[in-house]
């Protein structure tokens, strides 16, 4: 991809300098759909660019409307709220899911296990 600067140079677009992110890792990515066979170069870059910034976005967002903004610091459950507070990021929901810790998850696992339990008795005497 290609573009003028001010004074008429020719520019390319496409020079890894201006990404973030490794292209070869995105082009991985891209490669791993079986929709996709080639992948032109631009498109990649493009890709990788556009990437970069809806993280940054994020990124931004979460610290912004987060808790991480008295501490300096972008946190895991600033990034997890996101998709509540902000419709942009709604699809990302299941993606970046509220932390819960493993006592907490096994706990709800057993009044799951035990409503279940109580479902089947129900209908056994409703015979």
């Amino acid at each position: 991809m290609a573009g003028k600067d001010g004074s008429g140079k020719m520019l390319d677009f496409t020079d890894s300098r201006q990404v973030s992110l490794p292209i070869s890792r995105v082009k991985l990515i891209m490669k791993s759909s079986p929709d996709v066979s080639n992948i032109n170069q631009d498109a990649l870059f493009l890709t990788a660019k556009a990437t970069e910034l809806f993280v940054q976005y994020l990124a931004t967002y979460s610290y912004k409307k987060g808790t991480g903004r008295e501490t300096k610091c972008l946190t895991y459950g600033d990034l997890a709220r996101s998709p509540e507070e902000c419709d942009t990021f709604q699809f990302l929901a299941d993606i970046l899911p509220k932390k819960i810790l493993a006592r907490d998850y096994l706990k709800l696992l057993e009044e799951e296990e035990k409503g279940d339990e109580g479902d089947g008795e129900e209908s056994d005497d409703s015979d």
